[in-house]
């Protein structure tokens, strides 16, 4: 008998679920949307790159900045105004007359970006006791998934009607996402602090650093983005359609199979993490996610491609949940600088991940380049291996 996977979360969560949901369509809405507009002014492929990189920079630049808002003013102000501003922004680069303009208000983009993510991630973390908190996890990465699928389809038949059209909608669809945050999350202890509240604990970056489990989470977090995220979305595509002699829509069906193994068992991840502890749940993510590697290495043709991104979506699901709930487990109170941090981790993996694989790969090959991501994430294996439990004992 199917079980709503709500039903059992506080109504915080539920509310987050349904803000966040629209930000991830919309945001599947305006990517495939961003080169061809930014293309339509003439510009090179490395400034077309750099449209989407100033909006990863300006995002990760901002992201303790934006935990110090959320410790401040609270997740519901935070998060509202986040989606607001990239909201606007989104309206503005839509309305954009030339390359400066779009670059300028893309890259604005990235401060509120930062802002309702951090936000996001305090709500779950803090809002859900330790029980229950990856499958919170989970719940919430499984929104955005569908989401993220849903969104490009629409953005493709958006962008044959007029290039800036997927911009209108998305900045609509954030409207809807701010509203429904601002109106809902009602809790007293999404708000800003006051004077009855300053004797809430705040969980500092230097005490958070200072606990090994938190250490590990931001390490697994780097390595795991340079995997899931970096490699696939860089230098893999080139290799299936380069080396392997195949098709672009070979490298979308790939894609689209490892989204659904990591949907379909991004539930039982996140229970799984709950009921026997993050460490056995990294454990899992770790070593399915380095034998996905692995087979990618010794991929031959487009068959052993589609396994590997199997195996891949399979540990995603558990890498996308505890490592997260580790950095749940270790707060005490509010931590927005503690979150952003770990965001702030993921977020380099992105970046760096692409431009390490791809100096690699022109200079030593597309094997080598996954060779070398293998064996800096062997290094999330080990320390998931060394991981002490935090499900239980709060460290202590």
């Amino acid at each position: 008998m199917f079980k709503n996977p709500l039903s059992d979360l506080p109504r915080e969560v539920n509310v987050l679920v349904g803000a966040s949901f629209f930000v991830a369509v919309g945001f599947g809405i305006v990517v495939p949307a961003i080169p061809v507009f930014a293309s339509s002014f003439g510009v090179s492929h490395a400034a077309v790159g750099l449209i989407i990189s100033a909006f990863a920079v300006t995002r990760f630049a901002s992201g303790l900045f934006s935990g110090k808002l959320v410790d401040r003013f609270g997740e519901r102000s935070v998060f509202a105004s986040g989606v607001l501003i990239v909201s606007i922004s989104v309206l503005l680069a839509g309305l954009a007359q030339n390359y400066e303009q779009l670059l300028f208000f893309r890259a604005a983009g990235g401060l509120g970006s930062s802002m309702f993510s951090v936000a996001a991630g305090s709500v779950i973390l803090r809002s859900v006791d330790d029980s229950k908190r990856a499958h919170a996890q989970s719940v919430y990465n499984g929104a955005f998934l569908l989401g993220a699928v849903a969104g490009p389809a629409m953005g493709g038949a958006l962008t044959t009607i007029s290039p800036r059209a997927p911009f209108f909608v998305y900045s609509f669809t954030l409207l809807i996402s701010g509203t429904i945050a601002f109106f809902f999350f009602t809790s007293s202890h999404l708000q800003a602090r006051n004077k009855e509240s300053n004797h809430v604990e705040i969980t500092r970056l230097r005490d958070a650093l200072a606990i090994k489990p938190y250490r590990y989470a931001l390490i697994i977090s780097f390595v795991a983005s340079w995997i899931l995220f970096g490699l696939r979305s860089s230098i893999l595509p080139l290799f299936v359609t380069e080396e392997l002699g195949s098709t672009a829509a070979v490298v979308g069906f790939g894609f689209t199979l490892s989204a659904i193994f990591q949907g379909a068992l991004l539930l039982k991840a996140g229970r799984l993490s709950d009921n026997r502890g993050r460490r056995y749940a990294a454990i899992i993510g770790s070593s399915t996610v380095l034998i996905g590697v692995l087979v990618m290495v010794l991929t031959t043709n487009i068959w052993m491609y589609l396994l590997s991104m199997s195996v891949l979506g399979i540990g995603g699901a558990f890498l996308g949940t505890t490592p997260a709930s580790i950095v749940g487990d270790v707060i005490k109170g509010k931590g927005g600088q503690v979150i952003a941090l770990f965001q702030m981790a993921g977020d380099a993996g992105m970046m760096v991940g692409p431009i390490v694989v791809g100096f690699i790969s022109d200079h030593y090959g597309y094997r080598s380049s996954f060779t070398v991501s293998g064996v800096v994430f062997a290094i999330a294996l080990i320390l998931a291996i060394k991981l002490p439990e935090t499900r239980k004992s709060h460290l202590g």
